[in-house]
């Protein structure tokens, strides 16, 4: 199921405070640089129309987080959500989300990382394109802080199975830990719209929390 197209951005919203492209920013990443503190830092990956992204901001105000989306329309309206929130505690990213983990983000500064409804890459000379691969994942358990995690959605069981089986061969993230569909109070009470998409058409969602060992 493909995404839907995005509404018209309203012109008069100024984007900049709120969309960075991830060339423009130093190496390594400086969180209080773009956010203007030190404080818990999520990151989700692939932010699609930026659901999570701003309810997770508004509903948090003591964490920082940070959208990731390589096409450069979505991450537009993502920013223009933010925009019209006036969040102050969130940003989204135009780029690659695997290139920003591998070279960005230093060891252990991430609290949770948030991977909804990745694409898939049907066909299988594709699916080595898929985020949820050896690299990105080392990635993701390096720059976790410990005791943080790993959120992991689709909608595709042989992606689900998949990626659990390389988080297993190839991390030492503690899962996977079952996450429970819960009711949704309003039309809008879902992680993502393609969540909600899924739902109403009474479609399977497969769930996994992971978790990065404490510190000794």
């Amino acid at each position: 199921m493909g995404r839907r197209a995005l509404r018209r951005i309203d012109p008069a919203i100024d984007l900049s405070p709120y969309l960075v492209r991830v060339e423009e920013l130093p190496q390594p990443f400086e969180q209080a640089a773009l956010l203007g503190r030190a404080a818990p830092l999520e990151i989700e990956v692939g932010s699609g129309k930026g659901l999570f992204l701003s309810a997770a901001a508004a509903g948090d105000a003591d964490r920082d987080f940070l959208g990731i989306e390589i096409l450069a329309k979505y991450a537009r309206y993502v920013a223009s959500r933010l925009a019209q929130r006036k969040a102050a505690n969130a940003k989204c990213i135009h780029g690659d989300a695997q290139h920003f983990f591998h070279s960005w983000l230093c060891d252990g500064s991430v609290q949770a990382v948030h991977v909804y409804f990745p694409d898939p890459w049907w066909k299988a000379r594709h699916k080595k394109r898929r985020v949820m691969c050896e690299p990105f994942l080392r990635d993701v358990e390096r720059t976790l802080v410990p005791g943080g995690t790993l959120h992991f959605w689709t909608d595709v069981e042989e992606y689900y199975l998949t990626s659990l089986e390389v988080i297993a061969a190839h991390t030492r993230l503690i899962g996977p830990q079952p996450v429970a569909e819960t009711p949704a109070d309003h039309d809008l009470d879902y992680r993502t719209h393609f969540e909600r998409r899924m739902r109403l058409a009474a479609e399977n969602v497969y769930r996994a929390e992971f978790r990065k060992a404490p510190a000794p």
